[in-house]
């Protein structure tokens, strides 16, 4: 296997890992590639997702090639707070996965916050 795999694979089971210490809260799971970001809210206990967005997403999907930026990570992170406030969530764990904290992941986050407690 690659180094560049092998080392984000270490890097989510490290996170995961602190995340399941925190077992009391549901996650907040923020995911990107290099063309959409996707965010959902899962219960570990029950190993249920209870809501779940992306750039794929009628409303949200553009016509350009890439919607992997810092606009639609805002817009992201506003609806899945949205949605989260519907179903009755208020305190959730952000996991990240591998992926640093920083540009679109940083953006979903801080735009969650303006529902959704960390």
């Amino acid at each position: 296997m690659r180094t560049v795999q092998r080392r984000f694979e270490i890097r989510t089971a490290r996170v995961r890992s602190k995340i399941s210490r925190v077992s009391d809260r549901l996650r907040l799971c923020v995911t990107k590639s290099n063309k959409h970001i996707y965010a959902q809210i899962i219960n570990d206990k029950e190993s249920k997702t209870l809501v779940s967005i992306s750039t794929m997403d009628k409303e949200i999907r553009s016509e350009k090639k890439s919607s992997c930026n810092k606009e639609k990570a805002l817009i992201i992170g506003q609806k899945i707070a949205e949605l989260a406030s519907n179903i009755g969530v208020t305190e959730v764990v952000f996991d990240r996965g591998g992926a640093r904290y920083q540009g679109v992941v940083k953006e979903v986050a801080e735009a969650a916050r303006t529902k959704l407690k960390f």
